[in-house]
């Protein structure tokens, strides 16, 4: 049996189980799905770089589980480091006479997706990514200037949006540029 055979084998035998783990301990199946395929992705460079390496790997559903176990625990770590990033952005653009609020991630993501992109963007380089605004400006392709005047305007864009979400007055548009 070829080796893509006995990994499709492999793939329909553990595909249930692998799923299934992640299902019970994931929020959404969405969640769930995108772990597994990094799962089997794993698996399958595990297979390419064991082939020039001569010894053999024993796949199994063990080791797939285990692998499963992995993603799940760097998902997690993902999650909870984009939440204190998000309660790091909230804290730095707080909005007047709500600085001992505490925002939630579900609602620092709403206000974000409130944002022009450009203003989304910026925010998520500087904030959530922890990039300098050098390297923000970079990425954007922009000048360091022209990015700095952008974060300023993506940050009051945010105060804006966070207070009328919060406070419920009324928001002042925002030009995006």
């Amino acid at each position: 049996m070829s080796d893509t055979s006995a990994f499709l084998e492999l793939y329909d035998d553990a595909l249930p189980h692998v799923y299934g783990y992640l299902a019970r301990r994931c929020a959404n199946a969405a969640t769930a799905e995108d772990l597994t395929a990094e799962t089997f992705m794993a698996a399958v460079a595990a297979l390419h770089n064991n082939r020039s390496g001569g010894n053999k790997l024993d796949l199994n559903i063990a080791w797939l589980i285990g692998t499963a176990r992995h993603k799940l625990i760097d998902h997690w770590r993902r999650t909870e480091r984009r939440k204190e990033d998000l309660a790091d952005l909230w804290d730095d653009i707080a909005v007047p006479d709500a600085t001992d609020a505490v925002i939630e991630l579900s609602t620092a993501n709403a206000v974000l997706a409130q944002l022009a992109p450009t203003h989304r963007a910026v925010l998520t380089l500087r904030y959530l990514d922890d990039l300098p605004v050098g390297d923000v400006a970079t990425t954007m392709g922009r000048t360091v200037h022209a990015t700095e005047a952008l974060l300023t305007r993506a940050k009051a864009a945010f105060r804006n949006h966070a207070a009328h979400d919060r406070f419920g007055g009324p928001a002042e548009e925002t030009a995006s540029r």
